[in-house]
Order: C-alpha cells, then structure tokens, then sequence
C-alpha cells in the first residue's frame, strides 16, 4: 500500500512539472514579439539532377541557384525641368579677326648668283641634237611631238637625259623660260676649268645648313660658273677630310650636271676629263 501511494504522489508531481513547464513556455511566447514578415522571396535551392551516360552509369548535374527577387518598390527619379529657351544663355559673340602686322618677304638669296646671258632668239633645236637642262643635265633631243595639254595643243621637246636616261618634256615656245639652252663652246669650258682652279672659297657661311642652302642655290640656277665653284669647293673637302652625307650629294649634283657637258665641249671622254680634274686638286 505504501508503495502504491508513494508511486501515485510521483507520477502527480511528474505532471504537476511537466504541466508547469507548459505554462511557462507558453507565457514566454505570448510575451515574445513577432518578426515583421520580409516580401523579399528566398533563395530557392533544387536537388540535383541525374544525367545518364554511356554503359549505365548516372551524373549529377547541380543547378544554379535561383537568383534573389526583390519586391521593395524603387524609388521614384525625380525628373528634369523643361529646357526653355528662356534657360539657354545666348552664345557670345564672336570678335572679328584681327589683321596681321607681320608683312610676308620674298626669300632673300644667300649669296649673289649673275643673271644667265638670255637665250638667242633664234634658238631651236632638231632631233639629234644637244641641250643643256638647268635642272638634268646635259640631254638629246630623241622627237619633237605635238601634244594637247589642259585644252591647249603644243609642240614639246622630249629630251633624254645622258646622265639617267631620264626623259624629259619641255615645250617649244617656252624653252628660254625653262632655261634650256645649248652646249658650251671651248672657250668658255676653259673659263669654267679655270674657275675650279682658282683658290677662293665660294661660301663661307655659318653654320653647315646655311652653307648647304647657299650651294645648293648655286647648283639650281644652272649657271656652268656657279655649278663649277659648288665642284671645286666638295672636291677640296674630299681631299682634306671624309665628306659628310649633305657634301657627298652635293658633289654628286655638281658632276652630274657639268663634267658630261665639259667632255663634250673639250672633245674628250669624260673619264679622260675626270683624271683631270683629279690630278687638279691634288696639286
């Protein structure tokens, strides 16, 4: 009997604590506050997926996740005023050019190069015969043709070049204004060969670009004289010294233009008239 009532007094006090316990849990929960329910959705995750292969055999594939969706509504941009044309500030006015107090120059020749003696007036040429170019050289006119250039018919020198084989095409009627004209007689190759012989300096100017333009100046008027001093003053730097880039194409000019003339005028071969000239400078 004892036992029984001891047993019974357990069990009552068993469910008197469990029951307590409910009661208290249950009053925590009423007093605890709810979470606020967010609208943004949950990353949902999927199983993944089995792929059959070849022989049987399975694989998984794993699916991305589903990106995150937000519902907050966006904020609204508040948008821009009207462009009126009250708004738009005018364009200033553009000032008016000034004029220019820098006067512009004929170019001033370094050094002081004779006008050529003119042109005969008589002067033409037949096929066959020799000319002189201010610019090529000594040349043969190879024909004589009729052309129509720019709406206007003329009769043109073709003119081959000795030096390059260069042809060349000067009209008829404007032949003195090119400057062709014909070869030197003896005499005046010997005057020329008696201006390389002289012992003064043709330009003395400072520094080397002056120097070059002023010979290269003397080359392009086409004179024998002036081609003769540009000539005699490389070939006095070739014996002192090793001539530089500027120097070598300035005497390669110079004797491209008047040493196939003086053999001509000389009546001798320019190789013969060349060792001449060598044996000039070396004395």
């Amino acid at each position: 009997m004892a036992q029984t009532a001891r047993s019974s007094n357990s069990s009552a006090a068993r469910a008197s604590t469990k029951s307590s316990s409910r009661s208290a849990a249950a009053a925590k929960a009423s007093v605890r506050p709810k979470a606020a329910k967010t609208t943004t959705a949950r990353k949902t995750t999927s199983k993944p997926k089995l792929v059959p292969l070849a022989g049987g055999k399975a694989k998984k594939t794993s699916v991305a996740p589903a990106a995150r969706v937000s519902t907050r509504p966006r904020a609204a941009t508040p948008s821009a005023p009207p462009v009126t044309s009250a708004s738009v500030a005018p364009a200033p006015a553009t000032m008016p050019p000034r004029a220019s107090t820098v006067v512009a120059r004929g170019y001033t020749p370094l050094v002081d190069i004779p006008p050529p003696p003119p042109t005969p007036k008589d002067f033409s040429l037949e096929v066959g015969d020799k000319a002189v170019h201010p610019k090529h050289g000594l040349g043969e006119v190879v024909a004589i043709e009729e052309r129509d250039i720019g709406g206007t018919c003329g009769e043109f020198y073709i003119l081959r070049i000795l030096d390059n084989g260069l042809r060349v095409m000067v009209p008829r009627a404007a032949a003195a204004h090119v400057g062709l004209r014909g070869v030197m007689t003896a005499k005046e190759a010997d005057r020329v060969l008696e201006t390389m012989r002289a012992r003064e300096v043709a330009v003395d100017l400072q520094p080397w670009s002056r120097r070059f333009r002023a010979y290269t100046e003397m080359i392009k008027c086409g004179s024998p004289h002036e081609i003769a001093k540009v000539l005699r003053d490389m070939y006095r730097l070739k014996f002192d010294k090793d001539l530089s880039f500027g120097e070598r194409r300035l005497l390669d000019q110079a004797k491209s233009l008047l040493m196939k003339e003086l053999a001509l005028a000389k009546s001798m071969s320019e190789a013969t008239l060349q060792a001449e000239v060598d044996e000039m400078f070396r004395t």
